[in-house]
């Protein structure tokens, strides 16, 4: 199959479960907004975060050695029982450990919902690695149906909890573990998971060529959490937890943009992983970073703006602040564009130490630039911190990738994104009803006239397969 045809088949086989899910979570924020106290949701967005920083300290990344390694063995199925089964092993030793570390060190601590947040961690634990193992083994169209599934079951007991029970933060948490529980079940068994449940294969070489892959990428991990927990966290004690409440609807707009973003992040490190040595790298990349920027500028212009006309539409007029955020935030993501383009060269080339650096100084710069500036100018210095660390960690893998790779940039879909960012942000904040609307046909257009090329070629893919299906 042809490379570009490859992980666009991928990414589209992903983006199906993936947009899915986000969609169906976006759609929810009308519920959340309207249920729960921005205080509540405050809450559940910040227990949420510290989440996502204790499993890659519990876990030291190994689901991301699974998925990379799994990608060269993924044809020899004795050589993936024997990863798989040292992966469960590691799994059970790291897990109990950390339940009885968590259960000492609680006892001397006042946290709320304590015993469901060691439950949910467990749980995302193994739903994180199983869903990397489908995607190692190459069962993408598994790995979106396991998002699906999980976004599905999250809504459904939201709903029954927060509305129907009136259970609301502690619902919110509960459907979160519950409905990452049943993707857990359905990956398990559709996985056939259960059958690589041995000690037999014990190999500690294998474990520490994993550990040595995962490791390094774990300071990047932290990194990122740093990045996304600092603001919340500075938040929290400088303006309260009612801010983070608005500050966390903001950023779900954000989040929305930044799910797409990760999405084509899945399948590109698979491709790149592949196609790192092949004789037509340098073009293959180049075609890549200038397709996907000028495609994703596009929808970062489109969000912001949509924002004047929908924002009102899905949210509780309590968050009406959360408005002034979300241009900068969005700005942050595009500059995410490039960092994870180059992120698929660093994973590719098993450079997992300098995906690590680069996400360190990002999560400095956010630090520094949050501490220095929420005193002046509140929430803005939270978003306005996320967007200059992105900014900064991009610039810095821009520079140390040439000593790997090529890329051939389009200058004039850079420059043409520029100016209209200015443009749009500028009428986004005048809050005109008509020159907003004019804003938003400009980038209409200017979506059609960048990216018609890739749908046109889409548009005859799917054309293509329609007759074939039909014939």
């Amino acid at each position: 199959m042809n490379k570009k045809k490859e992980l666009a088949k991928n990414t589209f086989i992903i983006l199906a479960g993936k947009v899915s899910t986000q969609m169906i979570t976006f759609f929810m924020l009308p519920l959340y907004t309207s249920y729960l106290l921005t205080e509540e949701y405050g809450l559940v967005d910040l227990i949420t975060t510290y989440v996502t920083l204790i499993i890659p300290i519990i876990t030291l990344d190994t689901e991301m050695a699974m998925f990379r390694f799994l990608i060269e063995r993924r044809k020899d199925k004795k050589e993936t029982k024997k990863l798989l089964a040292n992966n469960f092993s590691y799994l059970l030793i790291a897990l109990s450990i950390f339940t009885v570390f968590y259960l000492i060190v609680v006892q001397f601590f006042t946290i709320p919902f304590k015993y469901l947040i060691l439950l949910d961690i467990i749980i995302c634990v193994l739903s994180s690695n199983f869903l990397q193992i489908a995607r190692g083994m190459g069962r993408n169209t598994v790995y979106s149906i396991g998002c699906i599934v999980t976004g599905l079951s999250i809504v459904a007991l939201n709903i029954l909890f927060i509305v129907f029970l009136g259970w609301g933060a502690f619902g919110m948490l509960l459907g979160t573990a519950l409905g990452n529980f049943i993707c857990d079940i359905y990956l398990f068994i559709t996985l056939k998971l259960y059958k690589n449940l041995t000690f037999k294969y014990n190999d500690k070489a294998l474990i520490k060529s994993m550990l040595k892959y995962s490791i390094p990428l774990v300071p990047s991990t932290l990194g990122w959490w740093i990045i996304n927990i600092s603001d919340k966290t500075i938040i929290s004690i400088f303006l309260g937890v009612a801010f983070n409440g608005i500050y966390a609807v903001a950023n779900k707009f954000a989040t929305i943009f930044s799910s797409l973003l990760n999405i084509f992040n899945l399948s590109w490190g698979e491709s790149a992983s592949l196609h790192i040595n092949d004789s037509d790298r340098n073009k293959f990349f180049s075609d890549v970073f200038n397709t996907i920027f000028k495609l994703f500028a596009s929808l970062g212009l489109g969000i912001i703006a949509c924002m004047p006309f929908i924002f009102p539409i899905l949210i509780n007029s309590r968050y009406n602040d959360a408005y002034n955020y979300i241009p900068i935030l969005i700005l942050g993501i595009c500059f995410n564009v490039l960092l994870i383009l180059y992120n698929g060269v660093y994973i590719a080339k098993k450079l997992t130490k300098q995906v690590a650096n680069t996400t360190i100084i990002g999560a400095i710069v956010n630090v520094v630039v949050n501490l220095v500036f929420v005193k002046f100018i509140g929430l803005y210095a939270a978003a306005i911190s996320t967007a200059t660390s992105c900014c900064v960690m991009t610039l810095y893998r821009h520079f140390d990738s040439k000593k790997y790779i090529k890329i051939q940039y389009d200058k004039k879909s850079f420059i043409s994104a520029f100016v209209l960012f200015i443009l749009v942000m500028l009428t986004y904040y005048y809050r005109n009803i008509y020159l907003q609307l004019i804003s938003l046909i400009i980038v209409i257009i200017y979506a059609y006239l960048t990216n018609r090329k890739l749908l046109k070629n889409f548009s005859k893919s799917f054309l293509n397969k329609l007759i074939k299906r039909n014939v």
